[in-house]
């Protein structure tokens, strides 16, 4: 805003709106972007977390696996109300098993590991993994879900102001990402920052846009509780199958009747759900499953079998069905194949499924997109790149508002405290998270995997080393504080491959000779990164500032002192 009282255009006016919306919260966006980016890769990240897990080679078909997990089931589930095989694949090593018993509910049991070759069950350590940044990143910690989605929604509408202002704000744009000035101070860190912005510029929109649509239900429930009682409801109107045969229709008569047997959503039925539950169900053999595999597996062709659910396994009233691995289209959430069979005859069910519309497909495209749900290896990469980008974009803008200022503030001989609080929450945040996050990877490892709760241990490392590089950035200057983090932080990130090693992992050799990609990948950009902070701290070390002008001494001032 100016000061003098004039007229500022549409591009001038957007200027402050563009600064201060970015800096508000800036530091908990870098945060949530951060570990957004990370858990594009959260499998990866929890394989790399269960070095028992790496011993599992998936050198053999899905066939093989389906008679190990198959073995191990009706020794060990005979009674489980459900099974969920999920097969090892470019992004698991071992097969891995969930048994659910009669009256647990949908996400309660175990996940259990078995060995691709052998079948033979793996005692993985107990982690978070990566879904705990995963979580973090919309929900983050130590408060209520609630809570913590409505700071990171906030947040994110102010990220969402500041791209749209920055896009109207900066009229050579696409100009100035062709553009970078090395060693000028605040003009290199602003080329920085439109470089990064511009390159992933659909994405940047894409992403803060789709995180916006996936908390709409916590924003704007009005129209939802007003038209479908709430927000349970609509989602579940929204999702409602439409029979498209007879027999689809037969069946999804069949399913409401049951659904009312079933106590209704949990209100008003739940003596009927119990008689439902107690009620013994006659036992029957199931059809060969290695063969029914391989039949779908022949008929999705490049498409694998990702995982494979039985509800009443070895009972009459038996059913399997089979999902594959990716998507065949971003717009519409029935486009993962699935297929599902009763498991004692082999006969295939026509389900129905919900019909699919305009809205509801951007709104599939967009927020399958920002959780790369179903997407194939080559995007998920591009979208992980798109977010480093996105992760620097911020950074550089955080850095570009102390850099901007630093002529003043020299000017006046002595740091404003809104200035030093700045300057600390820049190093606690930029350098200080990496540094919490390959300290969460370095307890991992170091704390014994036979130690009960472990995960809730992790976590504590995680924000203690956090908390720990703010109080150091508090107390040392500016530039060393940079300097002694830049360098711990690249120190830990090239650690870890060995750390891997020495810690009962597969090292980085034998996992890319083996096509253990899951895993070589990790040290691969631990390495990376870790080369990324020398070369800052390097930059750094060397950099001596930019000279300072020195103020025009007017041409007559030896006749002034003469005069004088």
């Amino acid at each position: 805003m100016r000061t003098d009282g004039k007229n500022e255009g549409p591009r001038q006016s957007m200027s402050w709106l563009h600064t201060w919306a970015s800096l508000l919260l800036g530091w908990l966006l870098y945060a949530v972007f951060l570990t957004g980016t990370l858990s594009f890769f959260q499998n990866e990240i929890t394989v790399w977390m269960k070095p028992e897990l790496h011993q599992s080679v998936n050198t053999v078909s899905q066939q093989q696996q389906l008679s190990h997990a198959l073995a191990y089931l009706n020794q060990k589930g005979q009674n489980a109300e459900s099974w969920n095989i999920r097969f090892a694949n470019e992004r698991q090593p071992a097969i891995m098993l969930i048994i659910r018993q009669a009256g647990e509910e949908r996400r309660r049991g175990g996940e259990i590991y078995l060995d691709t070759q052998t079948g033979q069950e793996i005692k993985a350590r107990e982690t978070r993994g990566g879904a705990f940044l995963y979580r973090f990143h919309f929900e983050l910690y130590g408060m209520p879900r609630i809570w913590g989605r409505w700071i990171v929604g906030i947040a994110t509408l102010l990220m969402f102001v500041a791209i749209i202002s920055g896009i109207i704000t900066h009229k050579k744009i696409f100009k100035d990402f062709f553009t970078f000035r090395p060693a000028k101070g605040q003009r290199s860190w602003l080329d920085a920052h439109n470089a990064t912005a511009v390159f992933a510029l659909p994405f940047h929109i894409m992403i803060t846009f789709s995180g916006l649509l996936l908390l709409m239900h916590l924003f704007m429930p009005w129209a939802m509780n007003t038209h479908y009682g709430d927000v349970r409801s609509f989602y579940q109107i929204l999702n409602q199958p439409v029979a498209q045969t007879p027999e689809q229709a037969r069946l999804l008569e069949e399913q409401k009747q049951k659904g009312l047997l079933t106590g209704r959503g949990n209100r008003g039925g739940g003596r009927v759900e119990s008689v439902q539950e107690n009620k013994p169900v006659e036992a029957a053999e199931m059809v060969n499953l290695t063969a029914l595999t391989k039949t779908v597996q022949h008929s999705w062709l490049n498409n694998p079998i990702s995982s494979i659910r039985v509800n009443k396994p070895n009972t009459v009233e038996a059913e399997i069905q089979y999902n594959a691995m990716r998507t065949t289209t971003l717009m519409d959430r029935e486009s993962i194949p699935s297929l599902k069979f009763n498991a004692v005859t082999g006969r295939e069910i026509d389900e129905a499924k919900p019909v699919n519309s305009t809205p509801k497909a951007i709104y599939t495209l967009v927020t399958w997109l920002h959780m790369a749900h179903g997407v194939d290896s080559v995007l998920r990469w591009l979208l992980f790149l798109s977010g480093v980008l996105g992760t620097m974009m911020i950074a550089s803008r955080l850095i570009l508002w102390v850099v901007k200022r630093a002529p003043d503030v020299q000017k006046l001989g002595y740091k404003p405290v809104g200035h030093r609080v700045v300057e600390v929450l820049n190093i606690a945040a930029i350098t200080g998270l990496p540094i919490a996050c390959a300290s969460y990877f370095f307890a991992n490892r170091l704390i014994p995997a036979q130690i009960i709760e472990r995960s809730p241990i992790e976590i504590k490392v995680f924000f203690i080393t956090w908390l720990l590089c703010l109080v150091h950035a508090a107390i040392r200057q500016h530039r060393p504080a940079w300097l002694d983090q830049l360098a711990l932080a690249a120190v830990m990130f090239l650690l870890i491959p060995i750390l891997n090693v020495l810690t009962g992992g597969m090292p980085l050799w034998k996992s890319i000779y083996l096509g253990q990609w899951m895993i070589a990948s990790f040290d691969l950009v631990s390495i990376t990164l870790g080369l990324i902070f020398i070369y800052a701290y390097y930059k750094l070390k060397r950099y001596q500032g930019l000279p300072i002008k020195k103020k025009a001494q007017p041409k007559n001032k030896n006749a002034q002192e003469s005069i004088e």
